[in-house]
């Protein structure tokens, strides 16, 4: 896969975005945890609500980089961070997974509730799966326009082999251990999380069947991956998406690249570029990236 590992470690590992001033709120949540979401306001009648990756944040450059682009575009953004990614802990042993889209419907009540008359969703990577998850779940608020997703792990169990492949494993190991560091963390205050487990602990099978799993309601790692997984909520989709690819992202597997279901359904637009790595779509010389000229282009034409 040409320049896929390239095109997705040098953006995530050298770029940076700066001057980026947020306003942050707190999201009570009914179950006693919390949310926190980074706002960037000009009294605008439509919201972005943005959902970064695995082990992102608000902080992160590509989150930035799309606000910022979004906010000069005159939105105004709602950047949120999943439970334990914004800087601080959250109260609970549960953090966050690929399908978690209870967090994600507060954070969208939330913006509705703020007045906003237009909303469109953006996600990457987890996120997309998050925001694709969520709009086929049910019936949305007509406020809801659409979303404009990348990377996207349409096959959760498919991406999850991807990271077992011995090119890949770079990844796999460095996201495990910031999870696991997370279980550490919590484990002091949740004693019953079972820590002692760690030491061993190399692949993300076995850390979604110990903790994972039995941490956000599911049997075991086959029923999460099963169930998590956003291609099986494609058919409820009634507004218009974006999923853009890359062919040579090195974490997504074939049924990551749904051809044949976007050849059937009119609101599912699915775009498969031959570069791009995975949250990369880096543009030669520019300061923002194919990802949100994309994005620009898709919410201009379908969705407003």
């Amino acid at each position: 896969m040409i320049n896929g590992h390239f095109e997705t470690v040098i953006p995530s590992a050298f770029f940076k975005m700066d001057g980026v001033d947020y306003t942050r709120e707190r999201l009570e949540l009914s179950d006693g945890d919390f949310l926190d979401i980074d706002w960037l306001k000009r009294e605008s009648n439509q919201c972005m609500v943005i959902t970064h990756g695995l082990e992102g944040g608000t902080d992160r450059f590509y989150v930035k980089r799309t606000a910022t682009y979004f906010h000069n575009q005159g939105w105004d953004i709602a950047a949120w961070n999943c439970r334990s990614c914004s800087g601080e802990m959250n109260r609970l042993p549960r953090f966050y997974h690929h399908g978690d889209t209870i967090d994600l419907d507060e954070v969208v009540s939330k913006v509705l509730s703020s007045g906003y008359e237009k909303v469109v969703l953006f996600g990457y990577s987890m996120g997309g799966s998050m925001s694709l998850k969520y709009l086929g779940e049910a019936s949305c608020d007509k406020r809801i326009l659409g979303a404009t997703v990348f990377s996207v792990p349409c096959n959760l169990r498919d991406s999850a082999v991807q990271l077992t492949l011995k090119g890949n494993r770079f990844y796999e190991r460095r996201f495990l251990k910031k999870l696991k560091d997370k279980i550490v963390i919590k484990g002091k205050v949740h004693p019953e999380l079972k820590v002692d487990q760690l030491e061993a602990m190399t692949t993300f099978d076995e850390f979604h069947d110990c903790y994972t799993a039995p941490l956000h309601g599911f049997k075991d790692k086959e029923e999460f991956f099963q169930l998590a997984t956003c291609d099986r909520y494609f058919d409820g989709i009634s507004v218009p998406v974006l999923i853009v690819n890359a062919l040579n992202d090195p974490m997504l597997g074939p049924k990551c690249y749904p051809k044949e279901f976007a050849s059937t359904n009119p609101n599912f637009y699915l775009e498969t570029p031959k570069l791009g790595g995975h949250c990369g779509f880096t543009v030669s010389g520019e300061t923002f990236s194919y990802m949100e000229y994309r994005a620009r282009w898709f919410i201009d034409r379908y969705l407003l």
